[in-house]
């Protein structure tokens, strides 16, 4: 058994950060990647370039990708818009735009006027299954929907209203990554630029709960605890996955001392959760609990590999028993991730732990829709901003993005079989899970050497910290109470975690 050791303040001492107004991370610099693509635009950034000095900043620049890639997301649905989701069930699959939102405007009760949660809808699901701030995002989508005309037409308006509030959502993501690490505004151009991100933001809504999730990682690095809880409340009322980075959190402020801004930020979480469910629960409460008996009951879904298990097996699992198995392999990983904080030679980022405990539930959970890749983008570009891991990431998903709509094709086409058979989407699905474990284990490698992070590398300790950036540690475990200065031998330079880089001038690429 490791021996849990309490150390006195100064025993580990942090090593010094930079300021906050020292000189931003360049990724052309650093990034090979980076640097191959920026000769699009004319190569990478020079050694006189006057920066700082023009109306483009990172944070504009980065906003405006975003928006023209959301835009080029939304042409990609063209052949949808005009048609599929109205005629032929498959045509919407073999095109691989398909969304949830034109259907469920008539389906879900907003054709007719029906409130959500309180009144009770015709056919198989008889409440609205979202979370209540999810609801209220796609009830006033419906306020902006014509009511006249043909229900075609409806639909059409209510996905255009829907368009333009999730744009809204994607521009406060691509802000909020990119200010997040303030040395590295750049990295906010993995978020813009990411092709998945681009392709699945109008499938559903999550989008609302990830640019809440993306505030409120914004608030903690800015130290701000009470707000960081509030918009984390604000986005579990969105959406469950939020409210599995409180338990990375713990660990982390459980390693470093800091159990008020902790507390803070529960208090907040939970205060802001009760303001939006309270009312719908003491008043309609079979409507707001549809959600959970819906995420309970619901059967093995697409994309997960019980999904897998199930279609190759005599006997597959019953739900009860996945609901059973995903809860055990979830409270494993936390564990797991758990172990790893108070072990780690150097105490991980908080958006490190973030992304594993969300890619966590990913890849155990019973089912993976496509749009859930929005989940994980932005705590991917906080944990591991390197553009060669994250577009091999991305490709992953962009594959099973294809896989699933191809597969669904197969499925509706009847006796002509246009599309992917089940075996070759079970393939689909292991090279999503493949490429999320990949990207997994380089964060897990950069947590236990420290010197393979590419944000500390540049001399930064946790940007994304807020009060445990730079902070002293006072619980760890076994190894980590003796650490070596280096965790494992590296062949490039070493440098000290946290302190800037010192490289020679000579011979830099610029």
């Amino acid at each position: 058994m490791p021996s849990a050791e309490m150390t006195p303040a100064g025993v580990h001492e942090p090593e010094p950060v930079r300021p906050p107004d020292a000189e931003p991370v360049r990724p052309t610099r650093e990034d090979e990647v980076a640097a191959a693509g920026s000769e699009l635009i004319g190569g990478p950034i020079g050694r006189r370039a006057l920066l700082g000095t023009t109306w483009w900043t990172p944070v504009r620049v980065i906003a405006l990708v975003a928006i023209g890639m959301f835009a080029l997301g939304l042409v990609q649905k063209a052949p949808c818009y005009h048609s599929a989701w109205f005629f032929g069930a498959s045509s919407q699959y073999t095109h691989a735009c398909y969304s949830d939102i034109p259907h469920l405007y008539q389906g879900r009760g907003f054709a007719d006027g029906l409130v959500p949660y309180f009144d009770k809808l015709p056919g198989d699901m008889d409440y609205l299954e979202y979370p209540v701030l999810t609801g209220v995002f796609m009830e006033v989508a419906a306020w902006l929907t014509p009511g006249s005309g043909s229900i075609q037409h409806q639909e059409q308006w209510y996905w255009f209203a829907n368009a333009g509030m999730l744009m809204v959502c994607t521009a406060v993501i691509a802000v909020c990554v990119t200010r997040t690490q303030r040395r590295r505004p750049w990295d906010g151009l993995l978020v813009a630029l990411a092709p998945a991100f681009a392709l699945t933001a109008t499938i559903n809504w999550d989008l609302l709960a990830v640019a809440l999730t993306a505030a409120a990682m914004l608030m903690w690095s800015r130290g701000r605890a009470l707000a960081f809880g509030v918009l984390l409340g604000l986005a579990t009322a969105a959406k469950l996955y939020p409210v599995v980075l409180l338990g990375p959190l713990l660990v982390l402020c459980w390693r470093a001392g800091r159990w008020r801004e902790y507390f803070q930020a529960v208090g907040g979480a939970v205060v802001a959760w009760l303001v939006v469910n309270l009312p719908v629960m003491l008043f309609a409460f079979q409507g707001w609990s549809k959600f959970y008996s819906f995420s309970h009951d619901r059967g093995i879904d697409f994309g997960s590999f019980w999904l897998i298990w199930a279609q190759n097996s005599s006997n597959p699992p019953t739900t009860d028993f996945v609901n059973t198995a995903a809860t055990v392999l979830v409270v494993l990983c936390f564990l797991g991730i758990a172990a790893l904080t108070f072990t780690a030679p150097r105490r991980p980022r908080f958006a490190q732990l973030a992304f594993l405990m969300v890619a966590a539930f990913i890849l155990t959970n019973k089912v993976y829709s496509p749009q859930y890749v929005l989940w994980l983008v932005p705590l991917a570009v906080l944990a591991r901003p390197k553009w060669r891991d994250f577009l091999i990431w991305q490709a992953c998903e962009v594959a099973y993005f294809l896989g699933i709509w191809m597969y669904l094709a197969y499925t509706t086409s009847g006796d002509a079989h246009k599309g992917l058979p089940t075996q070759g989407y079970h393939w689909a699905i292991a090279i999503h899970l493949l490429g999320t474990l990949y990207l997994c284990a380089v964060v897990v490698r950069d947590i236990l050497m420290p010197e393979r992070d590419v944000v500390r590398r540049a001399g930064d300790d946790d940007p994304s910290g807020g009060v445990l950036d730079g902070a002293e540690d006072v619980f760890v475990l076994g190894p980590a109470a003796r650490p070596a200065r280096h965790a494992a031998p590296f062949e490039a330079s070493q440098v000290a975690w946290g302190r800037p880089e010192q490289p020679p001038h000579e011979g830099r690429s610029l």
